[in-house]
């Protein structure tokens, strides 16, 4: 799916940023009687598009990657989730919609578009993948057509569970003249390496081949 080397880094870099992202959406700060961390995970993982797979330029010819050239155009919005925490396993299921528009608009036309559904932990790991598909149904003399997709994913929730002694350190209430009140616990490598070990994300994209993302990419 990568072309290269710099495709890879941007990729990776976009993941690293979401694994920081719902980090900080899971934990907030409690100043009612000192300073600590009152942490709020639910071991869901966070749902995002990666950067450069939320679209889809088709070419006719495949080829070509010339404006004149550009056939049906798509898009993935209005991404959503639902996840289920309790239990030995956690189930998150997202669903979104596609958009999309074609330059011709003659003819009733179906276009099948590959996307993938990735879990990953810790920013990097690719725990599990998988390939489906979504069908675009054009209309006779349309321009525009819809779809929704959908995806799923199961995490081991003993793997999005915090360790006692790592909780321990983040919820410590620390008051003003205390040796470490304006210590980060999250400054501790120790610390943040098992905050983004019991991280996880599923990252919903097109199955775009290395041209398309390439296209994507430096467009």
């Amino acid at each position: 799916m990568m072309a290269n080397g710099r495709l890879k880094n941007m990729i990776l870099a976009g993941v690293a940023i979401l694994a920081v992202t719902g980090c900080a959406k899971q934990g907030a700060i409690d100043v009612s009687s000192g300073v600590g961390i009152s942490v709020t995970r639910s071991g869901c993982p966070a749902v995002a598009v990666p950067d450069y797979t939320g679209d889809i330029t088709i070419f006719n010819p495949a080829n070509s990657t010339d404006s004149s050239a550009i056939d049906v155009v798509a898009n993935i919005t209005n991404v959503r989730s639902t996840c289920n925490s309790e239990g030995d396993r956690i189930y998150t299921e997202a669903t979104f919609d596609v958009y999309a528009s074609r330059m011709d608009p003659t003819g009733a036309r179906s276009v099948t578009i590959p996307y993938f559904s990735t879990v990953i932990q810790g920013g990097t790991a690719v725990v599990a993948k998988r390939i489906s598909n979504v069908t675009l149904q054009f209309a006779d003399g349309a321009y525009r057509a819809t779809a929704s997709g959908k995806a799923g994913s199961y995490v081991d929730a003993a793997a999005a569970r915090l360790p006692e002694d790592v909780v321990d350190r983040l919820t410590k209430k620390r008051k003003p003249g205390d040796p470490d009140a304006a210590l980060d616990p999250l400054a501790d490598p120790a610390i943040k390496a098992a905050v983004t070990r019991a991280s996880f994300e599923l990252l919903i994209g097109f199955q775009l081949t290395p041209a398309q993302l390439q296209y994507n990419a430096t467009r």
